[in-house]
């Protein structure tokens, strides 16, 4: 039973397959959610239909890319079809290509910052939030109302080396989040971003130790957060509990102070 009063609401959750995503799809379907689950990498399909219940119709699993806006709508319009409506949805997928924009070896430019290289993280960081946002609004505002959930990140805040692309798209969902919560507040949709810090996911747990010490040592709380961590404060940010939230950016980082 939801201790949030979520029992029975409709969440999509892109980003679903591993890491913060594959945690917050576990998080709503514990709360009672009916659960979307989208991703592009169907290796854990079978694992998430089962924790989704999709058997029961509590839940699906989806591969489909965000960057691409027809894929996007279809799979909007397949959640419609199968529940009726659409709740809540949680912006989390993301890539990472990182580069820096100039290096300079010997006095000479080395290699730059590929515009293959931009552009992917845009596309799905950045452009796909947006195709997300632009499928499920009209729907939201029929029903009365919803949640919009973005997956910044504290580089959208602060900046880090060889990240150009990916701190620019993580700052424009942040430009994001404020300006949805002005434009839908009237339709009683609420958009909030979380901004997570240094998470203990796949990806961060394959970095060499030094880097990973580095990474702890920058948080006063002297460790990395969990998914299931960020998790939480989706489902939080989610409920009634935060009904008076929008426009805003909860950072999870653990105290996190850039550049000591």
């Amino acid at each position: 039973m939801s201790l949030r009063g979520l029992q029975d609401k409709v969440v999509i959750v892109t980003g679903a397959a591993a890491g913060i995503g594959r945690a917050t799809v576990r998080r709503f379907a514990e709360e009672g959610c009916r659960v979307a689950a989208w991703d592009l990498n169907a290796a854990a399909q079978a694992e998430i239909c089962r924790e989704v219940r999709e058997e029961e119709n509590r839940g699906l699993f989806r591969k489909m890319n965000v960057a691409d806006a027809a894929d996007v709508e279809a799979a909007v319009a397949e959640v419609v079809d199968r529940w009726g409506r659409i709740d809540m949805l949680v912006n989390n997928a993301g890539i990472v290509r990182d580069d820096q924009l100039v290096k300079w070896k010997d006095g000479a430019v080395a290699k730059v910052m590929a515009d293959d290289t931009f552009d992917a993280v845009i596309s799905v960081n950045l452009k796909g939030v947006f195709h997300c946002a632009r499928a499920v609004v009209p729907h939201m505002i029929r029903s009365g109302g919803g949640v919009i959930l973005n997956a910044s990140s504290i580089v959208g805040l602060y900046g880090n080396f060889g990240q150009t692309n990916y701190t620019a798209a993580k700052a424009g969902v942040i430009a994001f989040t404020q300006t949805w919560s002005r434009e839908l507040g009237k339709y009683n949709i609420r958009v909030n971003a979380i901004a997570p810090g240094f998470i203990a996911t796949e990806m961060v747990r394959s970095m060499p130790e030094k880097v990973i010490q580095n990474m702890v040592s920058h948080t006063p709380l002297g460790r990395m957060g969990s998914p299931e961590e960020v998790a939480e404060a989706y489902v939080w940010l989610a409920s009634d509990a935060s009904s008076f939230i929008t426009g805003t950016v909860l950072s999870v980082d653990g105290g996190l102070v850039p550049g000591t």
